[in-house]
Formats: structure tokens, C-alpha cells, sequence
């Protein structure tokens, strides 16, 4: 599926030492801080009651893909969740993919195209 990511934790970043390759680095090179965007060791939250909020305005569009996406989980494959839910697992797979690819990273080639 085009967009999709995975959560596996060995994805990892590809290419040849020296362009970006997870893992490897030339021994003169200082050690690069690692950003974490998102918490450590959580996975995202289930139901549960969450004390920090954000709006976010979706198109006529977007709004019936989510909600098409909510019931595919269910009718197909026995995923029952909430809208909420289903953006918060999208929004903790970018941040997956994010941190793992950088300039790679799906969100950040889609945005570039924007």
C-alpha cells in the first residue's frame, strides 16, 4: 500500500556508509545526539483518558476516508477502534518513521511535494 509504514523495529534506514546508514559512522565523526519525537518505550494509548488536546480541521474527504478506515478495521479485521485512536497510531507511525529515516521518511517527502 503506497504510504504505508511499518512498525517493525529492525527497519532501518538503507544506503552506503556514509549516506545516512543507521548504525554506521566514520571513527573521526563526533557522536550525533539522538532526537526522540516520540515517548520512550510507550506504545500509543489505547482508551484511556488523555489530559492534553489538539484540534485539527480534516476536509468533507479526509473525514470519510477515517471513518471508511475505522470500519474496514472492524468489518475486515476485527479492530475495533475510535477515530481518535485510528489518528493516534497514524500519528505515532510518522513519528516511527521519522526518527528512523529523517530525510527518507515518508512525511517528509510528502510535505516537500506539497
Amino acid at each position: 500500500m503506497p504510504g504505508h509504514v511499518s512498525t517493525t523495529p529492525e527497519r532501518a534506514a538503507t544506503g552506503a556508509p556514509g549516506e545516512g546508514s543507521v548504525g554506521e559512522q566514520a571513527a573521526d565523526e563526533p557522536t550525533a545526539q539522538v532526537r526522540r519525537l516520540r515517548p520512550a518505550g510507550r506504545r500509543t494509548t489505547g482508551r484511556e483518558r488523555h489530559d492534553e488536546k489538539i484540534t485539527v480541521y480534516v476536509s468533507p474527504d479526509e473525514l470519510v476516508a477515517i471513518e471508511q478506515a475505522r470500519l474496514v478495521l472492524r468489518a475486515e479485521h476485527g479492530v475495533a477502534v475510535d477515530r481518535g485512536r485510528l489518528v493516534r497510531e497514524a500519528v505515532a507511525e510518522m513519528l516511527i518513521d521519522l526518527e528512523a529515516h529523517g530525510e527518507e521518511s515518508v512525511v517528509v517527502q510528502r510535505l516537500r511535494t506539497q
